[in-house]
């Protein structure tokens, strides 16, 4: 049996595939800040081909990604609308804020389908006593709060609703599309068709692509001179890339179809611990590689759950005050979910 543990904490934590360290090593380099670094420029032009965009940036990260997008759309004072559990609301450090002077006006959709009559409602009268709202952010896949199923794919046609009420009140819309690959898989629609819903959109090479490290913006090329901007200005501006750039154009090339293992796995994890008593997976709405389990068993906490199953060789994370997350990736297979299911009847009984 292999001594490593089985790792469902996150897909950031996958480690480059031999065929993808191959192709970093091989990768030919430049400057990317003077003359420019040849794998990035390639990296560069088959992520927006990709996306169906004018052009796109390569970035330290995908949180970096996502808050030079507000910056690009926006001025200090501002407000951007997003659901309220929503990665640019929860999970970057207030970096709107910080960052941009901007505000958040937040709505309520727990599986990502922001409703387009409380959008509406969300924008602000044009008035000198309030601040201007300028743009509108989804999130594709949508992670959620932990409070019900994650990795939810919000559809086509619910997206392509809430552009068109955008740019008829004159805002722009920003797609954080972290795990939009896992979305094309689960939907079958293209990256392009979904990006067309979004005037810039990103996507993180390091989850489901397996790339080490990396995220990719894009959007029209006058959004993209003021995120070079941005760009330079935050530090995101790498020299020899090339070498990181290889990982994410392989995963672009070559790991997108294995992404429905993924999802089947999840699916299964999701009927395993269904099983116990006193844990939710919701396994018939699990979409994509994450899975939310609500831990309601008498005396058992997110954190008391996920030490126990560390015992036994299984990482996983506590989300809320309620819930444990699972996530599948390139790095766990049908033996890491066998490994979980014998630990759960050994840690539950």
């Amino acid at each position: 049996m292999s001594t490593r543990p089985s790792d469902f904490r996150s897909d950031t934590v996958t480690r480059p595939t031999p065929a993808m360290r191959a192709a970093m090593f091989s990768a030919e380099l430049g400057d990317d800040v003077l003359e420019g670094d040849p794998t990035v420029r390639a990296l560069e032009r088959a992520y927006a081909a990709w996306v169906g965009k004018a052009g796109a940036l390569y970035l330290p990260s995908g949180t970096m990604a996502n808050q030079i997008a507000l910056g690009a759309w926006t001025h200090p004072g501002e407000e951007f609308i997003a659901e309220r559990s929503s990665h640019v609301v929860q999970w970057e450090a207030g970096g709107a804020a910080a960052l941009h002077g901007l505000q958040a006006q937040t709505l309520i959709a727990p599986d990502g389908r922001l409703e387009p009559t409380e959008v509406e409602r969300a924008i602000r009268m044009d008035s000198i006593h309030c601040p201007r709202t300028t743009l509108l952010c989804v999130e594709q896949t949508f992670m959620g709060d932990g409070e019900g199923p994650g990795g939810r794919v919000v559809p086509l046609a619910h997206l392509a609703t809430l552009a068109a009420l955008a740019r008829a009140k004159g805002l722009h819309v920003h797609m954080d599309g972290a795990r939009l690959p896992n979305a094309i898989a689960a939907s079958g629609v293209s990256a392009a068709r979904h990006a067309a819903c979004a005037d810039s959109v990103m996507t993180s090479l390091s989850k489901g692509l397996g790339a080490p490290v990396g995220a990719m913006l894009a959007g029209p090329p006058e959004f993209l001179v003021r995120a070079k901007q941005l760009r330079k200005r935050f530090g995101g501006w790498m020299r020899q890339a090339g070498v990181i750039a290889a990982g994410g154009l392989y995963g672009l090339e070559h790991h997108l179809e294995r992404l429905k293992d993924d999802h089947a796995l999840a699916r299964s994890v999701a009927e395993i611990c269904e099983r116990h008593d006193g844990l939710h997976a919701w396994p018939n709405q699990v979409e994509t590689n994450i899975v939310m389990v609500q831990v309601a068993r008498h005396g058992w906490t997110p954190e008391r759950l996920t030490d126990a199953l560390a015992e036994h060789g299984v990482l996983t994370m506590p989300m809320s005050a309620t819930s444990v997350r699972f996530v599948t990736h390139l790095d766990v297979g049908p033996a890491d979910v066998e490994r979980l299911e014998r630990a759960l009847a050994k840690v539950l009984g």
